[in-house]
């Protein structure tokens, strides 16, 4: 699978997408001055992780699933800190489960899209609006191959949720900008939380593009 048929900016959905099955929940808590936490959980598939530490193969999975791994990540980013870190196994799947403040607008942002080239933040924790873009239109287009993603993708998805100090909205567009049509989505739209859960191979396979907006004020 070539990079450049999925356009992931969450620095982890970008390491989740191109290296592994599995699913990823991020919800984060955004105060009226900017600052906030973000609570990280994601379940990296055991069989893939096995397979990434096999003799020749140390260099294939690059998804942290150890401490000192994500502790590397996060020191690379100004304005962020790791406040905890937990792992656990169930029969199929590692779960990471993570903890992390920022203290500013900025520092969410270079967390979210490490390449800053993808994603727009407006405004600041008062009043403003965060998009991100999940996926382009350049998704996979072959059949066959999108029927085998979503027999190994399985239950997985991509959940982010964002709570405001007042009200918000979240809306999912199109690279045309008009809603997304998205298989299995569910959708918190309005609120003081708002939330989406898209199916991993809905991310994967997308043909127009999947933008998140959320809007707070």
């Amino acid at each position: 699978m070539k990079h450049k048929e999925i356009t992931a900016v969450i620095l982890p959905l970008l390491l989740i997408l191109l290296n592994s099955c599995l699913g990823v929940s991020m919800n984060v808590i955004l105060n009226k001055d900017g600052t906030g936490t973000i609570m990280l959980s994601y379940q990296v598939s055991r069989a893939l992780d096995t397979l990434g530490k096999l003799d020749g193969n140390e260099n294939w999975n690059t998804v942290p699933v150890g401490k000192a791994d994500f502790e590397r990540t996060i020191e690379r980013l100004p304005g962020m800190k790791l406040l905890s870190f937990a792992s656990r196994e169930d029969e199929k799947n590692t779960i990471i489960d993570v903890k992390m403040e920022f203290s500013s607008p900025g520092s969410l942002l270079a967390f979210l899209d490490a390449s800053g080239r993808n994603s727009v933040f407006q405004g600041d924790g008062n009043s403003g609006s965060l998009t991100l873009n999940l996926a382009d239109s350049n998704g996979i287009k072959n059949p066959s191959l999108i029927k085998l993603i979503a027999d190994i993708s399985g239950n997985y998805n991509v959940q982010m949720g964002m709570t405001f100090h007042n009200q918000g909205n979240l809306l999912l567009l199109d690279d045309s900008g008009n809603a997304a049509a998205i298989s299995g989505v569910d959708i918190q739209s309005q609120g003081k939380t708002v939330s989406f859960s898209i199916p991993t191979s809905e991310i994967l396979s997308s043909q127009k593009g999947i933008i998140a907006e959320f809007r707070w004020q």
